[in-house]
């Protein structure tokens, strides 16, 4: 994918070593810095994926500073999910059948003194151009709620059970060891959609907003103190107005 600009942000590939650390660094300021580690300025957060992966980087051309960045893995079909992140956590054998091209979008953060919500939109516009161009057919990953209290979200989780759960054909099944069934336990629970949207962490209102489903039960994650949901959209079941939208800020 081309690098392209839209207003004051410059959106690019990863490109160099320098690149990843940049990225690696934000990662860490957005998923590390909140539970409150000590920071000398040089952690990082990295795992043994991210070689396998692009990084895709959107960066402010007046300061230069990277402000939002994600990694995604192509596959060419859901024989190779095993391979995703999301595979370590969730039982994908059901999506082993999806016979289309599949990407997979994760470690989507902005940073933390970062406003402008236009960066979302860009951010999204720059995977729109990458679908495209590479004839996608389904996006998935995990979105993470922040804190690992299932009360907290109980708004949310009850939204997504009663109008965002995934296709009997593709659900994903429990592999993790630690995780709130909220499909099950929330059941009679009728949510405030005002409330619950609220609630919703951004990635996943994107997810949301263009067709998207999610897993029955949310992941504990106690390392990053989060909960997280498989998350997944077909790319031809995206609304036409939706597609309109988000093309006409990629192009």
């Amino acid at each position: 994918m081309q690098p392209f600009r839209k207003g004051r942000y410059l959106v690019r590939l990863a490109e160099t070593a320098d690149d990843l650390r940049c990225a690696q660094r934000l990662r860490w300021l957005c998923f590390v810095a909140r539970n409150g580690d000590t920071d000398d300025g040089q952690q990082i957060d990295a795992d043994r994926l991210d070689p396998d992966y692009r990084h895709m980087l959107v960066e402010d051309s007046e300061t230069g500073q990277l402000v939002c960045c994600f990694r995604f893995l192509t596959l060419p079909n859901g024989r190779d999910i095993h391979r995703s992140y999301s595979a370590q956590f969730y039982n994908l054998a059901a999506l082993q059948d999806f016979d289309g091209p599949m990407v997979e979008m994760g470690r989507f953060c902005v940073h933390p003194e970062s406003r402008d919500p236009d960066i979302i939109r860009i951010a999204w516009a720059a995977m729109t151009r990458y679908v495209d161009d590479a004839g996608i057919e389904m996006l998935f990953g995990c979105s993470s709620f922040i804190g690992t209290e299932p009360e907290d979200h109980a708004e949310a989780f009850a939204m997504l059970r009663e109008r965002h759960l995934a296709p009997r054909r593709w659900l994903p099944r429990v592999k993790a060891p630690n995780v709130f069934r909220f499909a099950r336990k929330l059941r009679l629970r009728k949510p405030d959609p005002k409330l619950a949207m609220a609630a919703m962490p951004p990635l996943l209102r994107s997810y949301l907003a263009v067709g998207g489903w999610v897993s029955d039960h949310a992941v504990v994650d106690p390392q990053l103190k989060t909960m997280h949901v498989f998350t997944g959209v077909e790319i031809r079941a995206i609304p036409p107005a939706r597609k309109r939208l988000l093309r006409a800020v990629s192009h």
